[in-house]
């Protein structure tokens, strides 16, 4: 494997500087690090009776010979895994916590093979795959130390003050069946994975095939953990054929994908009246208001646009300028971009990876080729690298994009960002808001109150101030998913762990039913229980 920078050209590097130095060599193949033994290790809890393969976006080879799961056999891993749920689910929720916690543990000590094999299927530089890493310990960490308090019995008041207590119980809702994709393989297979198993619950997992060592990594590290093997399955195959599957066994389904196999997903689902939660695309923007540290501003718009080289649900693809620092921002932004670095190697030093794949790469290149093509400006980039790899494209910032290029509005998830000039905050915020999707956005000011002000009128699930995406997403305790077309449900907090449970209301009622009773005939009761209820707003009873 080799790495590489773009070598000094128009659109790629400024006249009279140097490019940077490649990013270093990796002292580690494929080959040292996906051996048979590894691959037999963690393939042997995987229900399959064919075989499939996947592969490394570095170079395009093979990485691994996989078993292959037909729908039969994603019936047998639900029958498994219904059996161990039982168990399970009577296990107290300190113990089962304290899988999470040790997990936490285990990710950390062993991080550096987990970040091998993210790469290897991702082709994302070793800094993008260490912010899965830290993403899974976070929520290993969260509900491993609150999963306790999420799931206690909670008391309410009841309908009578003190003749009526009420408790509502948490159950969980059987057996989870996750549906994740290749873009984390870590943080969205294991990350999504691990309240289910703290609320009581199996997860049948299909991870996509060509990312699958990463989840099944996961999975193993998980039962040394302490996680009974059975309660963790994984099937693997074609989506179409075996993702359907595992929606039709579910007691619940966790989807992240595409906001067109998301309705899919929704609507089998509902027609069996279970549970869902969808995160979905988006065409997330970035603000740059007029007060905004620039320099710090174009820094983070490097994060925010070409992290995972732009595969990442949440990250940037419009940016909206304030027209009087436009020019500024502009010329910092892509100095920053031209000098990035990318590289295939397994080890620090990247600034970016590869695209996944064939259909990523040719998504992008249409995106980029047909808004040129309209009159679009390339300030970086704007070219695929097959010098460094199959599925390199260099990141892409585009200037004077019009609404009758696919970029506009389609959802590109490669590093390309197009670029848009605003006078006012009322007209960056409606022009912000003009999409289908609305799962995350960044707002750039030097005045809190400011950025907080535009933030509450973004209608994205997620909105960061002077940031990207990771603060919103980092923040475990507090609610992560997409509005509009960019899903249902959310991830993390109360809402992430309490929605693969069932509620339960167990309501006592002592001494007198809520009933004539005491010898009152049915007017007399209905007048008491009016008198009784306007004391009780009197007294604000809740």
């Amino acid at each position: 494997m080799t790495d590489a920078h773009a070598p000094e050209k128009p659109g790629t590097a400024q006249a009279g500087t140097n490019p940077l130095a490649p990013a270093p060599q990796g002292a580690r193949t494929a080959d040292d690090v996906v051996t048979p033994e590894l691959v037999a290790q963690l393939t042997k809890g995987v229900v399959g009776s064919g075989r499939t393969a996947n592969h490394t976006p570095f170079t395009g080879e093979r990485l691994a010979d996989l078993p292959e799961s037909t729908p039969e056999d994603v019936a047998k891993a639900f029958d498994m895994a219904r059996t161990a749920q039982a168990v399970w689910a009577r296990t107290p929720v300190r113990q089962r916590a304290a899988v999470l916690l040790r997990f936490h543990d285990l990710v950390l000590e062993r991080q550096a093979e987990v970040l091998d094999l993210i790469q290897l299927e991702t082709g994302k530089a070793r800094l993008h795959a260490h912010e899965e890493v830290q993403a899974v310990a976070v929520a290993a960490r969260h509900y491993g130390r609150k999963a306790p308090a999420y799931l206690s019995p909670k008391r309410h008041a009841g309908a009578v003050p003190a003749l009526t207590k009420v408790t509502e119980l948490r159950h969980p809702r059987g057996v989870v069946g996750q549906i994740a994709p290749w873009n984390y393989p870590l943080e969205l297979s294991a990350g999504d994975a691990l309240p289910a198993f703290a609320a009581g619950n199996a997860v049948v997992m299909k991870p996509d095939t060509e990312t699958c060592l990463t989840a099944l990594w996961a999975r193993d590290l998980l039962i040394e953990a302490g996680l009974p093997a059975d309660v963790f399955q994984v099937v693997l195959g074609d989506g179409p054929v075996i993702g359907p599957e595992v929606v039709r066994h579910a007691d619940y389904v966790s989807f992240t994908g595409s906001t067109r196999t998301g309705r899919e997903v929704a609507q089998g689902a509902a027609a069996r009246l279970v549970g869902v939660s969808l995160e979905l695309g988006g065409k997330n923007a970035m603000l740059v208001l007029e007060d905004a540290d620039i320099e710090k501003a174009a820094a983070g718009a490097v994060r925010a646009c070409f992290s995972s080289a732009g595969q990442l649900c949440i990250s940037v693809e419009r940016l909206y300028v304030h027209e009087s620092i436009a020019d500024a921002f502009l010329e910092r932004f892509a100095a920053r971009t031209k000098a990035m670095r990318l590289g295939t190697s397994l080890a620090y030093g990247a600034d970016m990876g590869s695209l996944v794949g064939e259909r990523q790469l040719e998504t992008v290149t249409r995106h980029v080729e047909e808004a040129v093509a309209k009159g679009a400006k390339v300030l970086a980039g704007g070219v695929a690298r097959p010098d460094i790899g199959p599925y390199f494209f260099e990141p892409t910032i585009l200037d004077g994009v019009g609404t009758d290029m696919s970029v506009c509005a389609e959802e590109t998830f490669g590093p390309v960002v197009s670029v848009y000039r605003f006078k006012d905050e009322d007209e960056v915020i409606e022009r912000a808001n003009a999409t289908a999707y609305g799962l995350n956005s960044s707002v750039w000011t030097k005045n809190a109150r400011r950025g907080h002000e535009v933030a509450s009128r973004l209608r994205t699930g997620t909105v960061n101030i002077n940031d990207g995406y990771a603060p919103a997403y980092g923040s475990a305790q507090s609610p992560m998913g997409g509005m509009k077309d960019s899903g249902l449900g959310r991830r993390h907090g109360s809402e992430g762990i309490l929605k693969y449970t069932e509620a339960q209301t167990i309501a006592h009622q002592r001494v007198l039913p809520m009933a004539p009773s005491l010898g009152m005939d049915d007017e007399k009761y209905a007048k008491f229980m009016s008198r009784s209820l306007r004391l009780m707003k009197a007294f604000r009873f809740r």
